[in-house]
């Protein structure tokens, strides 16, 4: 028979991987703004960059950047001063923009992903690992 579950060394566990998360995000987003700086971009800026693997519409755009719409926006009209994203009438919903990078913003974005990828705190982890502790994540973040 097994012993049930101690809630105290549940807590602590659970503790710690809260400040392994945090810890990790922490070093994740200084690694952000530093690459970002770089480039002369803000921290949201090159959020927004990454996440434009091609022409998405602003609700998807902050979706994949874990933020409000309307922060999206001002991000957006940013990069769109800098010559680096433009507004285009969606295809298929004319009440919608859709989001399309430049060739300027392309080869930005480029660079961005090189020097995020140098350096990364994940790079530390083989594929395989990063692979599982993206699917760990992926399950504690949406549930069982």
């Amino acid at each position: 028979m097994t012993k049930p579950p101690d809630p105290q060394a549940q807590a602590v566990a659970e503790r710690q991987l809260c400040g392994l998360v945090n810890g990790l995000a922490q070093r994740i987003g200084e690694h952000v703004r530093e690459r970002a700086a770089t480039l002369g971009l803000t921290a949201s800026q090159a959020t927004a960059l990454r996440e434009m693997s091609g022409p998405m519409t602003m609700r998807e755009l902050a979706e994949r950047m874990s933020c409000e719409p309307s922060n999206t926006t001002f991000v957006i009209d940013r990069l769109e001063k800098q010559g680096l994203v433009e507004r285009h009438p969606h295809p298929t919903d004319r009440r919608a923009k859709q989001l399309v990078l430049t060739g300027e913003g392309t080869a930005l974005r480029e660079r961005l992903l090189a020097l995020l990828h140098a350096d990364s705190p994940l790079a530390g982890l083989a594929p395989q690992e990063q692979d599982l502790l993206r699917d760990l994540l992926e399950r504690a973040v949406t549930g069982p």
